[in-house]
């Protein structure tokens, strides 16, 4: 075989947290290769999220957790060809898959947002995530919803 599966790199642990989620959300959060400035952005964002969360027994840290984890998709549909026609086919999502997607869905809703600065943005999405409310808890319902709705091509599965 000529082209073997990329290795996964491992990532290190952020400073603060000590968590490596953390540096994959930042990892994603990042633009221009700019990664002290986004984990600014993201450091300033859990303060905002510690001083507005309402359940004082959490830290920041869990309620982004909770956050992340309402977002996450547990399945998701697939196009595939057969015969003429191409059919949507639900498909469960590997474990590596549902945390980018989460993340990538909870940073691309927080930039959407109207709050003044990034950090804002995404303490409210963050927020918003941990309540199951918010547009990417809309765009997990949206995704478990197509696939509900497909469910009866679940056969043509590969």
């Amino acid at each position: 075989m000529r082209k073997r599966r990329a290795k996964k790199r491992v990532l290190l642990p952020d400073p603060r947290f000590n968590d490596q989620l953390v540096t994959r959300f930042v990892n994603n959060l990042m633009w221009d290769g700019k990664k002290s400035v986004a984990f600014k952005v993201f450091y300033d964002a859990m303060d905002i999220v510690d001083n507005k969360k309402e359940d004082s027994e959490k830290t920041a840290l869990e309620v982004w957790k909770d956050g992340l984890s309402n977002v996450m998709p547990h399945v998701e549909v697939r196009s595939r060809r057969v015969g003429g026609a191409t059919f949507q086919i639900p498909m469960q999502i590997r474990p590596d898959r549902k945390v980018s997607m989460a993340i990538k869905w909870m940073i691309s809703y927080a930039r959407k947002r109207n709050e003044k600065t990034m950090a804002q943005k995404l303490a409210a999405e963050i927020l918003a995530a941990a309540k199951e409310e918010g547009a990417a808890v809309k765009k997990r319902v949206d995704t478990h919803k197509m696939a509900e709705a497909n469910k009866a091509f679940s056969h043509f599965r590969f």
